[in-house]
């Protein structure tokens, strides 16, 4: 199947799944919950099918789809966002945070400057760091069936750092990037987990989703318009 026609398809699948829950990012152990992960991604899904159609030519029906993009980001801020937390939550209607919505503004659905975003980092930040890394999200049972106790996830580390380095809080991402730098074993390579208490790797290795994250990260802070800025541009 040609490219174009299977983006088209991706797109029309998104389209009509994309208000039904699921099981999230971290494929969670429990019941199918609207997690607001999930709807930013099924936006990201529209807007680049959008982008495809005015940028580059492609085919497809770009006025509904920009139609349905548009709705789906109304629904996330309109749910997905606890105002007395101040702060963008796991699943709509949760009271918990998620470090996975550190991707908002790293794939453009808003502005690392918007109020909102600077509120969810910093609420992040107070409840989901041990020891300066980042936890995936409050662990219970009513949520995974998952016991506490599990390590940082360096992927998510690294979205702080550029968030950090979005909002312009440099010095502050670069320390959290060396820390992460540190973590490397003697050829450096990254797991999937640290445990900052036994100071050991933990989990999948080597993991490609943290040296993506290492990447990234690396050129978010050392050029400028870096992956980060790009997507935000785009």
């Amino acid at each position: 199947m040609a490219p174009g026609r299977v983006q088209r398809a991706l797109v029309r699948f998104v389209e009509s799944a994309w208000d039904r829950p699921d099981e999230g990012i971290w494929e969670v152990r429990g019941p199918r919950r609207h997690f607001t992960h999930s709807k930013v991604m099924a936006w990201v899904a529209l807007d680049r099918g959008v982008k495809a159609v005015e940028r580059f030519g492609h085919d497809g029906p770009v006025e509904r789809w920009r139609q349905v993009r548009d709705r789906i980001h109304a629904d996330v801020c309109r749910h997905g966002f606890d105002p007395g937390l101040n702060a963008f939550v796991q699943y709509y209607g949760s009271h918990d945070l998620d470090a996975s919505l550190l991707m908002i503004p790293l794939v453009g659905f808003l502005p690392a400057s918007d109020p909102r975003m600077l509120g969810t980092v910093e609420a992040i930040r107070k409840q989901l760091m041990a020891n300066g890394f980042v936890l995936r999200y409050p662990t219970a049972p009513h949520v995974d069936g998952l016991p506490p106790g599990e390590g940082a996830f360096l992927p998510c580390t690294f979205w702080l750092a550029d968030n950090l380095a979005l909002q312009g809080r440099r010095a502050e991402a670069r320390e959290i990037f060396e820390r992460l730098l540190a973590l490397r074993n003697d050829v450096g390579l990254l797991s999937e987990q640290y445990d900052p208490a036994a100071r050991r790797l933990l989990g999948n290795f080597p993991q490609a989703f943290s040296h993506v994250g290492l990447i990234n990260t690396a050129q978010n802070l050392t050029r400028p318009g870096g992956p980060a800025e790009d997507r935000r541009r785009s």
